[in-house]
């Protein structure tokens, strides 16, 4: 079977300005929220993604009307709605999951399968299960697939054992309809979960929040409403890494720049600067030191940027290291930047990743979005040629990868082999 992969010839330094697209992590709920109405929901930068379309095509088949137009969404209603979600689209991503609280809101009932996604740890529904129960609903698990019902949700008060940004968006999209008030304590306050708070909010619901805790006021119904989704900080972060890694500069815009704040404040501790303007902003610095982190939920250094970090270190001068604290498999990149000449030893939770001088072009396989996107972020630092494939684990966070690196002077193309 013919596969697509990427070549890369590294050793450039990239220089220049990438379009951000809206966060593939705040679309997707916000798709997953129209079936909370009947009335469109039209949203705007949505990015053009595998996982996209899987969402959209597990809504379709749930029975709403979907028209997409470049990059909005317009997503409505013209049948009733099914209760059964689709086992293929949820078993290739875990946001699938989310269409359980909306359906039991608004039908009483749902049939949803476990769901998959990147294999990257133990990422267990309990959390939502558990919620759900607090709100009234009956649950029952056989053969890998969940059944819910409920005459109808009720408010409760869920205090949260982990900050899951699943959990939250599932309870909040749970408890706008339900009867009563809620109050989610120790909830994820992620930038792309308090944009699904803001959609939720243009639709009729009414949501407070007072630090990690949210009370919301349960409404009989929604009604349809025009968002456009934030810029994507993850992609943002690895393009700004493509810059530093490559020793050029490579700007983003603005507006990501506070979600980043973490993850800039880890780049300025290496030795790197941010330069900026009113609409972009950049890093740039050589050579760059090691440092220490640790990934944490929002405000925290966000683990979705950890395997890209690791490559960046990977030529830093001295001995750094990355402490993995939501993601017991997130270190899936770590043999792909050895094949390239890195030095890196994982105990447990943490990486120690002690600079080289130089990597070396090599062939590469991407295991996950996050640790592809790594891979390739070395792959534009090493001498001399890469071959990277797996892209379909790219095409899962990544839009348009090839023409954004050829504008900011990468030599890549992507090939049938």
């Amino acid at each position: 079977m013919a596969t697509e992969i990427l070549r890369i010839a590294g050793g450039r330094p990239l220089h220049g300005l990438v379009s951000v697209e809206g966060a593939k992590n705040a679309a997707l709920p916000a798709c997953v929220a129209s079936l909370l109405t009947d009335e469109p929901v039209t949203l705007q930068r949505i990015p053009e993604l595998r996982d996209v379309s899987t969402i959209l095509f597990a809504l379709s088949d749930l029975g709403k009307r979907v028209v997409r137009r470049a990059t909005s969404v317009v997503l409505g209603s013209d049948r009733d709605l099914s209760c059964e979600a689709n086992a293929y689209a949820v078993r290739q991503m875990r946001a699938s999951f989310l269409v359980l609280a909306p359906l039991v809101a608004r039908l009483g009932r749902a049939v949803v399968p476990l769901p998959g996604g990147c294999a990257i740890g133990n990422r267990s529904v309990d959390l939502h299960l558990d919620g759900l129960r607090a709100m009234g609903a009956t649950i029952e698990e056989q053969g890998g697939i969940v059944r819910v019902t409920a005459s109808r949700l009720r408010g409760a008060r869920i205090q949260l054992r982990f900050p899951s940004v699943g959990a939250t968006e599932q309870l909040l999209m749970a408890s706008v309809l339900a009867a009563g008030e809620s109050e989610i304590s120790r909830a994820s306050v992620e930038p792309e979960v308090l944009d699904l708070v803001e959609l939720l909010r243009h639709m009729g619901a009414k949501i407070e929040r007072e630090s990690d805790t949210f009370h919301i006021e349960g409404v009989d119904e929604l009604h349809g409403a025009t968002h456009e989704v934030i810029p994507d900080r993850m992609e943002a972060g690895t393009y700004l890494l493509a810059g530093a890694i490559t020793e050029g500069e490579v700007r983003v815009e603005e507006a990501v720049r506070e979600p980043l704040g973490s993850f800039v404040a880890a780049l300025e501790g290496s030795g790197l600067s941010v330069v900026s303007d009113e609409r972009s902003f950049g890093v740039r610095g050589k050579p760059w030191r090691s440092i220490e982190v640790e990934t944490a939920p929002h405000p925290g250094f966000p683990t979705d940027l950890h395997p890209q970090l690791a490559s960046f270190l990977a030529l830093a001068q001295g001995v750094s290291r990355i402490r993995e604290t939501i993601f017991e498999r997130r270190h899936t990149y770590v043999a792909g930047l050895r094949s390239l000449g890195a030095m890196l030893a994982v105990d447990q939770k943490t990486v120690t990743i002690s600079g080289v001088g130089r990597l070396s072009g090599g062939r590469l396989s991407a295991p996950d979005i996050r640790s592809g996107a790594a891979l390739v972020l070395a792959a534009l630092a090493a001498q001399g040629e890469s071959v990277i494939d797996g892209l379909d684990k790219l095409d899962r966070g990544y839009a348009h990868i090839v023409a954004k690196l050829r504008g900011v002077g990468a030599e890549v193309e992507r090939e049938t082999a």
